[in-house]
């Protein structure tokens, strides 16, 4: 049987997770455009997407998804309580759209709330067009439409979601 060792082409292909401190150009740059899309699609009173300082907060874990230097995505997970956990800045950038991006962080997400011994895990995301592909991944990890959690008010363009860990 012949074995192939594995070569540095193909291990560029693969997607590297980095817990991030924000404080990157590229990271800041995505944040922005996460946060203006936010603004575009929604009225101002149902944008819940973080501001980056409000990121930094130590009940939130940040992460950056990298392929060598190209930054691909992100997402954090919040914890609310020490069984109940948010997803929150979920964001693929779109010159990484359908690489699976998406996929690799909402299963490094799902798996880092398990280690923390969270029972669940919830999001709030849009309710109209722009959020489709969102809604589609979460609900193919399991996650099924609830009722608002936490602080979160029933509103006309928001959809929240859970999933039972």
């Amino acid at each position: 049987m012949m074995v192939c060792p594995l070569t540095p082409h193909i291990l560029a292909h693969k997607m590297e997770i980095r817990t991030d401190d924000l404080s990157g150009r590229n990271i800041r740059a995505l944040l922005e455009r996460h946060l203006a899309d936010a603004y575009s699609n929604s009225p101002a009173d149902c944008v819940f997407a973080l501001p980056i300082d409000a990121l930094k907060e130590p009940n939130i874990t940040f992460w950056s998804i990298w392929k060598n230097s190209e930054l691909l995505g992100c997402g954090a997970l919040k914890q609310l309580t020490n069984t109940h956990g948010e997803i929150k800045s979920m964001r693929t950038a779109n010159t990484a759209l359908g690489r699976g991006v998406g996929s690799k962080m909402l299963a490094h997400i799902i798996k880092a709330a398990k280690t923390r011994g969270m029972a669940r895990l919830s999001l709030e995301t849009g309710e109209n067009e722009a959020y489709a592909q969102a809604r589609a991944l979460y609900t193919k990890f399991g996650f099924e439409v609830c009722g608002p959690f936490a602080d979160y008010k029933e509103s006309a363009f928001s959809v929240f979601m859970t999933l039972d860990l």
